[in-house]
């Protein structure tokens, strides 16, 4: 069984069930951290949002916006990932691109969190089928930005805004000692795939919902669990949990 010192997960489609947090979470999350295992979620979900989740989950520290800020369970204050010098402008242009994509797309609609945000601009994936997005990635390619989505969301953001690139990041100024190969990833959706590129990370969990998006993603779970979403991360961390708790 591999050395796993760290587990890095998404939120949304990964911890919950059906949009919401369980006793189940609540219950695996306590059992890593007395293993101790820290547990970083990294998600697509506003800086607003997070910051909260940061505190009040048993957590070592939360990546938001996929890739852009990082709020550590034991600082007051976060830390940007992503090169934004001037949030205001950085959001004003993010917005002009989000206007452009409306005007083909009259129907799309801001996210609940978009105005919590620093480093991304969101808007609600429903109804969106898989030609429209791929639209929408190639125009904000073409205007020197990117885009992905998730179960939730669509996210125009920086090229670089990756979760993958940020959870190095942290690795490298919070876990200096922690390498790729010792961390276990979990996701279920288009924007966790650079944690499951095998270069970077080795060991990556995908729960079972993850495989509505298979044929779109170019680095795929090394293993998929048999459950969905927080019972498939409880399915994936097991093994861990096992040992742990003896």
């Amino acid at each position: 069984m591999p050395d796993i010192r760290l587990i890095a997960t998404d939120m949304d489609g990964t911890l919950t069930r059906q949009g919401k947090f369980s006793t189940t979470l609540l219950r695996a999350l306590e059992l890593l951290a007395a293993a101790p295992i820290p547990v970083l979620i990294v998600t697509g979900r506003s800086a607003g949002w997070v910051e909260a989740i940061a505190h009040y989950l048993p957590v070592a520290g939360a990546i938001a916006e996929n890739g852009g800020v990082f709020y550590s369970a034991d600082a007051a204050t976060q830390e940007l990932l992503v090169p934004v010098s001037a949030i205001a402008a950085h959001r004003q242009q993010l917005a002009a691109a989000f206007i452009q994509l409306q005007q083909h797309f009259p129907h799309l609609e801001e996210s609940s969190d978009n105005r919590s945000r620093l480093t991304d601009w969101t808007f609600d994936v429903a109804g969106l089928d898989r030609a429209a997005l791929q639209w929408m990635s190639d125009r904000c390619r073409q205007a020197g930005l990117g885009f992905t989505y998730s179960t939730v969301q669509c996210h125009i953001k920086l090229p670089e805004q990756d979760k993958a690139i940020a959870l190095g990041q942290v690795l490298q100024r919070y876990y200096p000692d922690i390498t790729g190969d010792q961390v276990l990833t979990v996701g279920d959706s288009p924007n966790d795939e650079s944690l499951f590129n095998p270069t970077l990370f080795p060991h990556s969990v995908g729960v079972a919902n993850v495989r509505h998006y298979l044929e779109q993603l170019q680095h795929q779970p090394a293993a998929i669990t048999t459950a969905s979403e927080v019972d498939g991360f409880w399915e994936g961390v097991q093994p861990w949990l096992n040992v742990s708790s003896g």
